[in-house]
């Protein structure tokens, strides 16, 4: 069983619907399949090749079907897996295996999900852990009681088979103590299997929870981009109101169709032309303020690139960066550039100036990683969204400008 479990355990639809929290009829079906294909053969297998018992678990499935799918298809499961055994005369097989079925069921409904996912195979360890427990406040130990249901259920099962010779499988001992020790191997073999599952269960409660973590953390950079961003565009305008009205009501509008759009929801990633429209909306608004003639924009964007997802609201902190700290220290202004290519399995995208450079540090040329709220907060998105997968090079000369590059894989399977 700790084999077939392990097995099943590897396939990526059989967590996807054993993991399920709710199942149509058909996927719960789906579900069954995985379990009763192999080991109805088990049983045939264990009816037809002498000496080869350990190929039948129905009974260890059927328990396990009853605890975590519930009483019906349980009932079901067992009547399947009976069919090998009532061709070969066992007919107490079914009834037995569907009773078995509805009382698995019901004990799962009184025991509690997360005490049989807890369910340890290793017996000495929960008699133990039991005997501590009640020393100090006696009390009904849940997963004792499911350890002793199943060995009790097997020792049913030994009890009708010695009734009813060839009329219902069981492992018969001819001494007690080694039949004790089959009425303990059914709870076993029940536990491995749980151990197996509850490992892969915890492990995708993890990766869950660490998804969770990173759209949390996104949705948190997110967020601090809109209000650095409204507060410089404030600023603007309000620098504006007195001198140059006209031009500080056409900023505002451009602001509002800006607000619309990050009020708006949207996904963490959009096509290129899209982001490219929305950074229009700002480079209009910067256009305005420095003029026409001291503030140019250049693009050169591939076409092809134009329909590639692209982080929502990726280009506007770099090209805000380029223009206060590249040209508003200019006195004759300058140019930004945007470019973007495709690179292979990559998107590579550009925000270029000719400003005053970084001047901070005596290399005349150099990489670096960038700074500033803006900047740091799209590396810091690129790596929540790709992880190793992303490349951020900020080159800089100083008194010719700056180029921040950005590469990012076109297609976004396996990245957050």
């Amino acid at each position: 069983m700790a084999s077939v479990a392990s097995i099943l355990a590897r396939a990526s639809s059989f967590r996807r619907l054993f993991f399920a929290e709710k199942r149509r009829p058909a996927q719960t079906l789906a579900l069954l399949a995985f379990f009763l294909v192999p080991l109805t053969l088990g049983v045939w297998v264990r009816l037809t090749v002498s000496n080869f018992l350990a190929a039948d678990v129905s009974f260890e499935t059927t328990i396990l079907l009853g605890l975590l799918i519930g009483p019906g298809w349980a009932m079901l499961s067992g009547a399947i897996l009976s069919i090998p055994a009532v061709l070969h005369h066992e007919y107490l097989a079914l009834p037995f295996n569907v009773v078995l079925g509805l009382a698995a069921g019901a004990i799962s409904r009184f025991v509690g999900q997360e005490e049989i996912w807890s369910f340890t195979p290793f017996i000495d360890l929960s008699l133990y852990r039991w005997v501590r427990r009640n020393l100090v406040k006696p009390r009904i130990d849940r997963q004792i009681l499911l350890l002793f249901l199943i060995a009790v259920m097997e020792m049913i099962r030994d009890w009708i088979a010695h009734a009813f010779p060839h009329r219902l499988f069981a492992l018969l001992a001819g001494n007690l103590w080694l039949q004790a020790l089959v009425w303990l191997s059914a709870p076993m073999v029940v536990g491995i299997a749980l151990k197996v599952w509850n490992t892969l269960r915890i492990e995708k409660s993890l990766e869950e929870q660490k998804r969770l973590l990173l759209e949390a953390r996104l949705d948190a950079l997110q967020r601090q981009i809109n209000p650095h961003f409204l507060f410089n565009t404030l600023n603007s305008i309000a620098a504006l109101v007195r001198s140059q009205p006209e031009q500080a009501r056409t900023m505002t509008v451009k602001l509002a169709n800006i607000l619309r759009a990050l009020l708006k929801d949207h996904d963490a990633y959009v096509p290129l032309r899209e982001e490219l429209r929305f950074t229009d909306d700002y480079l209009d608004i910067e256009v305005v303020r420095f003029g026409a003639d001291k503030l140019r924009v250049i693009k050169e964007i591939d076409p092809r690139t134009l329909e590639v997802p692209v982080p929502s609201i990726l280009l506007q902190p770099l090209i805000e960066n380029s223009i206060k700290h590249g040209l508003e220290p200019r006195i004759h202004g300058g140019t930004v550039t945007l470019r973007s290519r495709l690179d292979g399995d990559y998107v590579s995208i550009e925000v270029a100036d000719d400003g005053v450079g970084i001047s901070n540090r005596p290399v005349p040329a150099r990489h670096q990683s960038g700074s500033g709220i803006g900047m740091k907060n799209v590396q810091e998105r690129l790596e929540v969204l790709y992880g190793n997968r992303a490349r951020f090079n900020v080159t800089s000369n100083p008194g010719r400008g700056t180029i921040v590059s950005i590469e990012i894989p076109v297609n976004l399977n396996g990245v957050a």
